[in-house]
């Protein structure tokens, strides 16, 4: 009996549970924080004064340039032991992502001859997996490490100018739309979009492991939860993504400069 066989059950709920903490939580929590992109505005609670004009007088956009920054600012500089929570997340990544393509290459899902949705549901939740993994380290290696070399235009994404540099990688220029932009944003589409579905599914499946959700009538009320935290994760996905590739860059470096000299200015100035 080999390894894997004599520890499949101790393996498969540290697969599962790795997977809903950290790597779920980070992801609800990063989520939350780029959809702030789209309704920053109102999480700045009239903070705007601090710099040359009121609350009313700030923009939906740049509100919400405004608050991401300040959210971003705020994890890269004085969140405490952060490098050591970013190795506990990429060793439970690491871990997860092994499992999970062991899991996937010695399943079967027989969606050829069982097109039922438990079954299709086994399927893209492999695709998503390999997916998610191929998404994760692109989006990591581009914003975290600076591997510019991977992105459209070359742009170095920064923390103290988060909104701009991010734009800027997803346009693939700073002047405007590019074709390699083009792509890397429907990379990023499809990614958040995987990894959500990847998450919500793996809930439902992380409680018939447990034991959580023996019959029936549980799965489907269960299924029902997942399937309501979900739809909510893909809104804040899908919204971050829309804030992201929709502001100018220039506006948004504008603000960026705001915060840093304590006034907003424009464009122009």
């Amino acid at each position: 009996m080999s390894f894997m066989d004599r520890h499949y059950f101790l393996l498969r709920r540290l697969h599962s549970l790795t997977g809903i903490v950290p790597i779920g939580v980070f992801l609800i929590a990063h989520l939350v924080t780029n959809s702030s992109l789209l309704w920053g505005k109102a999480g700045l609670r009239g903070e705007g004064e601090k710099y040359s004009f009121g609350a009313d007088g700030v923009t939906l956009g740049e509100g919400g340039v405004a608050y991401f920054q300040k959210e971003v600012t705020w994890i890269n500089e004085q969140v405490p032991h952060l490098l050591l929570i970013e190795i506990t997340l990429w060793a439970a990544i690491a871990f997860h992502a092994v499992l999970g393509v062991y899991y996937a290459r010695t399943g079967r899902s027989n969606t050829d001859r069982y097109a039922y949705q438990d079954n299709r549901r086994y399927a893209w939740q492999r695709i998503s997996g390999y997916v998610g993994i191929l998404f994760i380290f692109y989006h990591v290696a581009t914003l975290r490490w600076g591997w510019s070399w991977l992105v459209p235009g070359g742009a170095v994404w920064s923390h103290d100018a988060a909104t701009s540099t991010l734009a800027m990688a997803l346009r693939g220029s700073e002047s405007g739309w590019t074709g390699a932009g083009l792509v890397v944003s429907a990379f990023y589409f499809a990614g958040v979009s995987l990894l959500v579905f990847h998450f919500a599914n793996g809930l439902w499946t992380a409680a018939v492991t447990w034991g959580l959700t023996v019959s029936a009538r549980a799965q489907r009320r269960w299924g029902g939860v997942c399937l309501g935290l979900g739809v909510g994760l893909m809104a804040m996905a899908w919204s971050a993504l829309f804030a992201a590739v929709t502001i100018d860059p220039r506006e948004a470096r504008a603000v960026e400069a705001s915060l840093e000299q304590g006034r907003v200015v424009s464009p122009g100035e």
